[in-house]
């Protein structure tokens, strides 16, 4: 697949094209302008002022006359010459000054706006860079804790949920590829052997047709339990209507009662009301699940134990049941997909996917679930989901 490269190229043109002037420059002119508007009305009522207060020259007496920047003026318009010269002065100096403080305004702007927008390039020049495989690289900045170290802050904290969600793609991806691998090689395998033969009859077809549907059956299982944890992970249920925990774990135990019996299992199951607010479809396989991963990791002669209830605003399924020894420490790791009690990937008896299910049915719920290890051997699973009325 090309998607990297591919969205990489994308996002490096969306960089490049610019829509207009850089926020620098826009933040510049308008720093400018602001300078430029205020200068200009400073520049006017100095202008309207000097004329005010040169008009109230005293009046000289009629016929006098006086001799002003080389020039005889008659004393009836020596305060309209004075206000003139006054005014012209004002301008003439005034430009220089207006002109001076817009170009000083305009570079001090620049500067400024470059230093604050210094770390918005880091952000940017830190995007241009990533791709799948250089989810890596952060920020990390230094200095003040302003609006834009808050943005910074916020990128790179989005950059960890991303590579997360990358790293556990790619570790999907692998593992799913791994295990529908397997029950393709045995078709393959058993096709291949079967049909080179020519003295194989028709029991030897047979049994080769059995092989081929049991693989076909668990590659099919395998696609379905992707299909509903893609469907469920990270997503919130549509609508939610009573539903009665106990029942559901009845009818689970009973769909699994031939393979309880065959194993000569012990089952005790609570009978304590327990009426949840959820999607029925949903925490039907929830309990499915754990009630199979309960007989399919269990040992011969063993037990299981199913308890419901409501505790505070949630009701709760717990199941219990005797197994081989599971490190508390590796507990997190089997709600990973492909994970199962002790062993990764080594056990044949389903696709690994249970409890990654029944995580994600519950966090779908707005509840949540935690798995304890049984002394002796064992494992205690509990799920929590939103009861009536909370």
């Amino acid at each position: 697949m090309s998607f990297p490269e591919e969205s990489s190229d994308r996002f490096s043109a969306a960089g490049r094209t610019r829509r207009g002037p850089g926020l620098r420059l826009r933040l510049t002119m308008l720093a400018t302008a602001l300078v430029a508007g205020v200068s200009a009305l400073s520049l006017w009522l100095g202008w309207l002022l000097v004329g005010d207060v040169v008009a109230a020259v005293p009046r000289m007496p009629e016929g006098t006359t006086v001799r002003l920047d080389g020039a005889t003026v008659s004393a009836d318009d020596v305060g309209v010459a004075l206000r003139n010269h006054a005014r012209s002065q004002v301008l003439s100096v005034g430009a220089v000054a207006f002109i001076s403080v817009v170009i000083a305004a305009a570079v001090l702007s620049w500067s400024v706006c470059g230093r604050v927008l210094r770390p918005l390039n880091e952000v940017t020049g830190t995007a241009r860079r990533l791709t799948a495989r250089s989810l890596g690289s952060r920020i990390e900045l230094d200095g003040p804790r302003d609006e834009v170290a808050e943005l910074a802050d916020t990128f790179d904290g989005m950059l960890d949920r991303l590579q997360t969600a990358f790293e556990s793609q790619h570790r999907f991806v692998a593992n799913a590829s791994h295990e529908l691998r397997t029950p393709l090689s045995v078709i393959r395998t058993e096709l291949d052997v079967t049909l080179s033969d020519p003295r194989a009859d028709a029991g030897e077809m047979r049994r080769m047709a059995e092989v081929v549907r049991e693989a076909a059956a668990k590659s099919e299982r395998l696609v379905e339990s992707l299909l509903l944890l893609a469907r469920t992970e990270g997503s919130e249920l549509p609508g939610r209507e009573r539903v009665d925990l106990t029942e559901i774990a009845g009818n689970a135990l009973k769909s699994i009662d031939a393979e309880v019996t065959a194993a000569e299992l012990r089952v005790g199951i609570g009978h304590a009301p327990a009426v949840a607010m959820g999607d029925s479809a949903l925490l039907e396989r929830v309990a499915g699940n754990l009630l199979e991963n309960s007989v399919r990791h269990n040992v011969p002669g063993g037990w299981i134990e199913v308890d419901t209830g409501v505790s505070g605003r949630w009701a709760f399924l717990t199941v219990s049941s005797s197994g081989s020894q599971v490190d508390a420490e590796r507990v997190e790791n089997l709600f990973e997909p492909f994970r199962r009690a002790g062993a990764e990937r080594t056990s044949r008896a389903g696709a690994g996917l249970g409890l990654s299910v029944v995580r994600a049915a519950a966090a779908a719920h707005g509840g949540q679930v935690r798995a304890e290890p049984v002394v002796g051997g064992g494992l205690t699973v509990t799920v929590w989901v939103p009861a009536t009325g909370a």
